[in-house]
């Protein structure tokens, strides 16, 4: 690997998309003194969108899986295959301002930086759809959507902490991206897979920031939204709710978010939300993988030499916020 920036990006069924931001994604690039790539990982789309990046984008790689499995193992392919030690993890739906990599690069010169995010906000509009994440908690249930910004927009210039990077748009380390192991599977095929890597990246003592002068423009959930029923989405985003709880938990923390699931499944089922029956028996199918995976990150923290619980992640950045915060 050498220094550099490689743009990896998982699709599928988004060839309306390309024409809206490829070109976005090159000019960005264009203006990094950086040898660039971009590569786009098909999840076995049946939209045409292979032949027509063949076709009008010769000069991207374009890798075409044979099978459909989601955004973990996609995004582990395409980032394997990047050429250079930075690779900007990018949404089909997402395009990048000119200016996007300006900011970027001087985190990656303090030695414990994982990657950043930059600020998300719509297509058409200003509206910011993602800050920094904030850590917070439900009872002993982690929460994962809770943005925020600091109210004096000049104390966010030397970036702000994040508990995780957005799949959209996170610019990682590739080398500590793989000494994680990259994605872990199990969320397949999509959501929660981003908090899962950052807490890891986290708790083994590597860092994760968000950089409010970096901008993207995203079109929310596109693919996922044309490729499952609602219902089905929201099964599989309880069920990786579950895992993340479960990974990341330990202890009385752990014991308290289990005695937590009691009332919280009848509150449910009291509710007519019968799909969080199918969420729970998926989580309790899948015991013996969250027991590998657990052992796996045991052995990955062993070998960084730390292995932070998740309240002394969420303490620091609490601490280390510098200013006031606005949440949304």
């Amino acid at each position: 690997m050498s220094f550099g920036i490689s743009v990896v990006i998982p699709n599928y069924n988004g060839v309306h998309l390309f024409e809206h931001t490829l070109a976005t994604v090159k000019e960005a690039l264009q203006q990094v003194d950086l040898p660039t790539e971009i590569i786009i990982v098909d999840d076995f789309s049946t939209d045409g969108s292979v032949a027509f990046l063949h076709r009008h984008f010769p000069e991207i790689t374009v890798i075409a899986k044979p099978f459909n499995s989601g955004f973990s193992a996609t995004s582990n392919i395409g980032i394997q295959a990047a050429t250079y030690d930075l690779v900007l993890l990018l949404n089909s739906d997402v395009q990048l301002t000119p200016s996007y990599f300006k900011h970027q690069l001087k985190y990656f010169e303090k030695p414990d930086t994982f990657g950043v995010m930059g600020r998300i906000v719509g297509w058409h509009d200003e509206q910011i759809q993602d800050g920094a994440k904030l850590p917070t908690y439900h009872g002993a249930k982690l929460k994962t959507s809770v943005n925020y910004l600091l109210k004096d927009e000049n104390k966010m210039q030397d970036g702000l902490y994040t508990m995780y990077l957005s799949g959209a748009n996170a610019l990682i380390d590739k080398k500590k991206f793989l000494r994680l192991q990259g994605f872990n599977e199990i969320f397949s095929p999509f959501y929660c897979e981003d908090v899962d890597l950052s807490l890891r990246a986290w708790r083994v003592g590597f860092k994760c920031y968000y950089d409010h002068s970096s901008i993207c423009r995203h079109q929310t959930s596109t693919s996922i939204k044309s490729a499952a029923k609602k219902k089905y989405v929201q099964t599989i985003y309880d069920r990786n709710k579950l895992f993340l709880n479960a990974l990341h938990l330990n202890g009385t923390a752990k014991v308290l978010w289990i005695l937590q699931l009691i009332p919280e499944t009848l509150g449910r089922l009291f509710l007519l939300k019968w799909h969080y029956l199918t969420s729970m028996g998926m989580f309790l199918q899948a015991q013996p993988k969250i027991k590998e995976s657990r052992k796996t990150f045991e052995k990955i923290a062993q070998a960084e030499d730390s292995c932070k619980p998740l309240k002394e992640v969420t303490d620091f950045i609490y601490t280390h916020i510098p200013g006031e915060k606005g949440v949304f």
